[in-house]
């Protein structure tokens, strides 16, 4: 497994939609693994394959805290089937907008539909953060970002507070 480089923005890759798998195959695998570590070394609750690079409709989450041990989901060509009724404000940050957190009102519960890791079709329902993150990342394969949810005047500030970043570098 290796480390990934995560993509900030204003990279223009981040707002590509993604593209299904056809099959999982140790390639697929292989990535999936080096998602999860770059994920945990972040530190952060999920990755999208888009974040590092790759527009492929793929992404990895584990909610777990330490208490309970790591407890990863591979989802493949992940689709929401079913938006629970009630919604959450939760406050979201994201691995590619660093030190930016917004409060977003999503649906609490959802149901996802995904491919694993072995290539078996899964069904998983989910509440809470696990509902959020999971999400938060199908967005990132739509090409959405949270600073989406903020108002023009501030996506628009943070946009070029990182430009001016990017420029520096």
């Amino acid at each position: 497994m290796s480390k990934l480089d995560i993509l900030t923005l204003p990279d223009p890759v981040l707002r590509e939609v993604s593209t299904p798998f056809e099959r999982i195959d140790d390639d697929v695998r292989r990535l999936m693994d080096d998602m999860l570590e770059t994920m945990y070394d972040a530190p952060g609750v999920g990755l999208a394959a888009i974040q590092v690079g790759v527009p492929k409709r793929l992404l990895v989450v584990d909610v777990a805290d330490e208490e309970e041990g790591s407890r990863p989901f591979f989802m493949a060509n992940p689709e929401i089937v079913r938006l629970g009724d009630t919604l959450r404000v939760h406050e979201e940050g994201c691995l590619s907008i660093p030190g930016v957190h917004v409060e977003i009102e999503r649906p609490s519960d959802i149901v996802v539909r995904y491919i694993d890791r072995n290539g078996k079709q899964q069904e998983l329902a989910a509440d809470g953060l696990l509902a959020t993150a999971i999400q938060h990342e199908v967005d990132h394969l739509d090409g959405r970002l949270i600073i989406d949810f903020l108002s023009r005047l501030k996506r628009d500030m943070v946009i070029r507070k990182f430009k001016k970043q990017a420029r520096a570098d």
